[in-house]
């Protein structure tokens, strides 16, 4: 893949991602106005929290880690990546049904030790309901991944970036209707989240049809090549499941505090933005990519990919950072502050979207730098790496939780990134100049930071000047528009002049 076809990819997984990541706002505006942070929300967060954290387990990190590597060598090659496809897709089948059944048999005990401070009050039970009702959610949405990979490994990208739409298209239009009829708001989010992953699984399925890709179950049987895709998903497994430890020590430190756990998650949808459009992008384009220049010993390729996705995630990845921790008082304020959401929620969500800023080049790193392991099918490093990463993450949550309470844990978050991200790099060295960034790269770098501490400055002053237009309800989303506008000028003029980057590029990428 040639860099500007690779940039034109991601440009489009960018988009739908985009879409996706704005629909979701209105999603989490409509449930933070008619839910509000408390006991409805909380529950919501926690039940939902658990079918999307075994996603990550089973689907779009353990398992295409492994898969879309070996899908992508054998489409290549035109080794059977038909039947390959349809074996993996039988054995998933088979742990995805085992799993489901006993999730729901044992959902008490997985809202104890996901949420333990909700036991003895009323958002417990109220959490196991919701968490058999969403569960199943988990069934359609890896399947619907494992067919997103390999529409990736086709190098066909929309359908498969698109399919997150449909569950909050679903989402908001069910809330909306329940809201407009006077019926109960929580429960149509409830129940709709299942049907949205039926929804997704039917989208990627016909796309991977009209594409060539013609996968469906067959009998499952233990093979040469699912051994060995079992043997790379083990640790990769471990390793999503070490991520998703964190994430749940972080509710686990919030679940003791009142209204904590809405907190932190409305503040993780914010900085979940840029990361999806940008960093999550960018990994789905690379991998694929990377396992087939290194399939044929494309080395000089390799680092090519690897060094143009590292640019253009940092070229929209700083600034967005810097924004988020000069500016997250309008923006949080602006976004959420309605109805049940008042003003101490948006002060303690913003103070969580300024740390999470931090920590949000670290977070896409990691989508560019694990895909070097990935590619190799080597997925005990970042297993390691993990690890030491949930230790630290642990303690930093715990340790600090007893000092400054619940903000302990989005610290903790960033400073594990960061670690992460450490990690990575000096566990890549070992596979020479293909893990190295660029003379390009480099040279770009400190531009791109120069540029965005640059626009960080012109947002400040912005903000101090259009702050008492943010009281009043009417203005405040022309001031925040006003602040974006003004603050992505500023960036892309100083980026430009200062040769952080060049718009003809970014040009010719959207022209293909």
């Amino acid at each position: 893949m040639q860099p500007i076809r690779l940039i034109s990819s991601v440009l489009t997984v960018g988009v739908w991602t985009l879409l996706s990541r704005v629909l979701g706002f209105v999603r989490d505006v409509i449930i933070a106005n008619l839910l509000g942070p408390g006991v409805l929300m909380d529950a919501y967060v926690a039940a939902f929290r658990l079918p999307n954290m075994f996603r990550r387990f089973f689907a779009e990190g353990a398992f295409n880690a492994a898969f879309v590597p070996m899908f992508s060598k054998r489409l290549e090659a035109d080794e059977d990546p038909i039947g390959f496809a349809r074996l993996a897709l039988s054995g998933l089948c088979a742990i995805l049904l085992v799993l489901t059944a006993l999730a729901m048999i044992f959902m008490p005990a997985l809202v104890w030790a996901t949420a333990e401070g909700f036991y003895g009050d009323e958002r417990f039970g109220i959490t196991v309901e919701y968490g058999r009702i969403t569960f199943p959610y988990i069934f359609f949405i890896s399947l619907a991944a494992l067919f997103s990979g390999v529409l990736n490994a086709a190098n066909r990208f929309a359908a498969a970036a698109a399919a997150p739409v449909l569950l909050n298209v679903m989402l908001v239009t069910a809330m909306s209707l329940a809201w407009y009829r006077g019926g109960a708001v929580a429960d149509a989010l409830i129940w709709t989240i299942p049907f949205a992953g039926l929804a997704q699984l039917a989208l990627v399925w016909i796309a991977a049809d009209r594409a060539g890709l013609r996968i469906r179950p067959t009998r499952p049987r233990w093979t040469p090549e699912m051994a060995q895709l079992v043997r790379i998903a083990i640790p990769a497994a471990l390793a999503g499941g070490v991520m998703q430890v964190n994430l749940l020590v972080g509710q686990l430190v919030a679940s003791n505090y009142d209204k904590a756990v809405s907190w932190l998650y409305a503040a993780d949808r914010l900085y979940q933005l840029p990361l999806g459009v940008v960093g999550i992008a960018v990994g789905i384009v690379l991998l694929p990519d990377l396992s087939r220049r290194l399939k044929v010993d494309d080395h000089s390729g390799a680092r090519e990919a690897l060094s143009r996705a590292g640019e253009i995630s940092l070229v929209l990845t700083i600034p967005s950072a810097v924004a988020l921790m000069v500016i997250p008082l309008p923006l949080v304020s602006t976004l959420f502050e309605r109805g049940a959401f008042g003003t101490d929620d948006t002060a303690a969500t913003a103070l969580a979207v300024a740390i999470y800023g931090l920590g949000l080049p670290a977070f896409v790193l990691q989508k560019i730098l694990q895909p070097l392991f990935f590619a190799r099918e080597d997925t005990k490093s970042p297993f390691r790496y993990a690890l030491v990463a949930m230790v630290i993450n642990a303690a930093v949550a715990i340790g600090l939780a007893y000092a400054i309470g619940w903000i302990a844990a989005a610290i903790a978050t960033t400073v594990a990134g960061w670690v992460m991200v450490w990690l990575l790099l000096r566990g890549a060295r070992r596979f020479g100049d293909v893990a190295r960034f660029d003379a390009r790269f480099k040279q770009r770098l400190w531009r791109i930071i120069l540029a965005s501490f640059l626009m960080g400055c012109v947002l400040w002053a912005l903000w101090m000047l259009l702050g008492p237009l943010f009281g009043v309800p009417g203005l405040r989303w022309i001031a925040l528009l006003l602040l974006i506008v003004l603050g992505s000028l500023s960036y892309f003029g100083f980026g430009q002049l200062i040769g952080a980057f060049r718009l003809s590029e970014l040009r010719a990428a959207i022209r293909r």
